[in-house]
């Protein structure tokens, strides 16, 4: 009897206790904080160009590829990104050197869920530029390119050094556009 009255009491409980499907929590991500988006200068005598950019990077020369001139990476170390920069001087091939920034933007397709290209123009510098934003899990979520149409072409993509997950990196990659659109903005010719 008393093991009737123990069964039956446990069934009971276990109908009672069992109304709510269990669901899992999410993965949660942790909170970033940004300082003021704050701005120096970029000179050198060697590089034909100038522009703007964050206090809180530093800029080093491009080591990777046998230090090409004025080919840099713009260190944003507390973001694990860097916006590495490239120039290729114009010889008659401008056309060519655009259809290797498009390639190289378009092999993130694979990954990307959408590209979406702005252009941006300023006729008084001579500045013509073209800002891809890629989105998804791509290695890259932005890329541009600048030339002034005659000598030079300017091209750069921000990298950040984890595997890419779209969700977790959205915050960051926000606060990154800003810079990079003031970069392109304040960007000027020698």
């Amino acid at each position: 009897m008393n093991r009737t009255i123990v069964l039956l009491a446990f069934i009971a409980i276990s109908l009672i206790s069992c109304n709510e499907t269990p669901n899992p929590k999410p993965d949660a991500y942790f909170r970033l904080t940004f300082p003021e988006h704050e701005y120096q200068r970029y000179s050198s005598d060697e590089c034909p160009y100038t522009f703007d950019y964050p206090v809180y990077a530093k800029i080093n020369n491009d080591e990777d590829y046998g230090h090409k001139p004025c080919w840099l990476n713009i260190d944003l170390s507390q973001y694990k990104a860097h916006i590495h920069i490239t120039l290729k001087e114009i010889n008659n091939n401008l056309d060519s050197l655009l259809d290797d920034s498009h390639t190289l933007v378009y092999k993130h397709t694979v990954k990307a869920d959408a590209i979406e290209a702005k252009d941006y123009f300023d006729d008084s510098l001579k500045v013509y530029a073209t800002i891809f934003f890629i989105e998804g899990n791509a290695a890259s979520p932005m890329q541009f390119h600048i030339t002034d149409s005659v000598n030079y072409m300017f091209r750069g993509s921000l990298y950040f050094k984890v595997a890419p997950n779209s969700d977790s990196l959205a915050p960051a990659v926000d606060f990154l556009k800003v810079d990079v659109m003031h970069l392109i903005e304040s960007f000027e010719w020698k």
